[in-house]
């Protein structure tokens, strides 16, 4: 063990023993401290300038201005989106005249073929999330936005929207506590739902709810009995009217009586057929009997026409022989 109060060598001197070549000092170590920190620069700037080439610092661009009524939510270097796509990045915001903000936004020249003229401008700011702004190109026919194009964007803010709808819930919500109060409309409507509901349970139920009160709704009841009964009463002289129509219990009935004179009906037309088959035969011989007595007729006129001719001719005789025999005086002549 070492004594505490022995005292110790000092830690910045060197041993006596220690070897001569661990004190010599390191050749040139200025020149390669300042090789080491310009390496460090080098590297530092070349990472810097590719990370400004990734970001498109040395691509060509084109300008575009928005116009907007403020510029609430958008920084200089958020982009501007068409498809979910960045293809701008906001340079600069300023304050116009008039005053509107400008926002200029720096357009790659290799995604400019995106802007069309009639291309649309939003600038949103929704519930969760920073503010975007987007483009939309609905006619990619129409010609392309020229460089240093100044356009109106649309505002889209969801917050601006929420007062509103707190309104509205709070007037929602002040109809509905006036709706289901004890003295509102509808508390009255359910009393009276209520009061329904037992009058059904009641003896009467439903019959003495329509009616409105027990005294018609008895007479209701009497007054179906009643039809039950002359039903009955129906239905008994029912079955009488089919025993004795159709017959039941050895009685022939109605029906088989008008059946069998149906019958015999059928065989008095069937002696009926006959005899007019008869008449046809009878009338067909008489057409026979007319058409000879027809054809004598016409031989009777032909003899009739004859004896005129022979009668005048008779006459012209007589006539003649008077005019010829002066002294006889009859001149009338008498045929057999």
């Amino acid at each position: 063990m070492t004594d505490p109060q022995r005292p110790q060598p000092p830690l910045s001197e060197p041993p006596a023993n220690a070897p001569v070549e661990l004190l010599r000092p390191v050749a040139h170590l200025e020149r390669k401290a300042a090789a080491l920190l310009l390496f460090t620069l080098v590297l530092v700037l070349g990472a810097g300038l590719y990370l400004l080439y990734a970001r498109g610092a040395f691509e060509p661009t084109q300008r575009l201005v928005l116009t907007a009524e403020d510029s609430e939510g958008v920084v200089v270097g958020m982009d501007m989106t068409f498809s979910g796509f960045p293809i701008g990045r906001v340079r600069r915001i300023e304050l116009a005249e008039t005053g509107n903000v400008r926002i200029l936004i720096d357009v790659a020249q290799r995604d400019a073929h995106w802007l069309r003229t009639s291309s649309v401008f939003t600038l949103v700011s929704g519930l969760v999330g920073g503010t975007t702004i987007k483009a939309y190109s609905g006619m990619l026919a129409d010609p392309p936005l020229e460089d240093g194009a100044e356009r109106p964007v649309l505002r889209g803010d969801a917050t601006a929207e929420i007062p509103q709808l707190m309104s509205s819930a709070r007037q929602l919500l002040d109809n509905l506590n006036a709706m289901t109060g004890a003295e509102s409309a509808l508390g009255g409507a359910m009393a009276q739902v209520r009061t329904l509901t037992e009058r059904l349970n009641a003896p009467g139920g439903a019959l003495g709810v329509l009616m409105g009160n027990e005294t018609d709704a008895k007479k209701i009841l009497t007054t179906l009995e009643r039809t039950n009964q002359l039903l009955a009463r129906i239905d008994g002289m029912a079955a009488k009217a089919d025993r004795q129509v159709f017959g039941a219990g050895g009685d022939p009935g109605l029906v088989p009586e008008v059946r069998a004179a149906v019958v015999q009906l059928n065989g008095l037309l069937a002696d009926a057929r006959q005899s007019l088959t008869k008449v046809d035969a009878v009338l067909a011989e008489a057409q026979a009997v007319g058409a000879n007595a027809r054809e004598a007729t016409t031989d009777l006129g032909a003899l009739r026409a004859e004896v005129e001719g022979s009668l005048r001719k008779v006459d012209a005789l007589v006539n003649e022989i008077n005019r010829k025999w002066p002294f006889a005086r009859e001149t009338e002549l008498k045929l057999p």
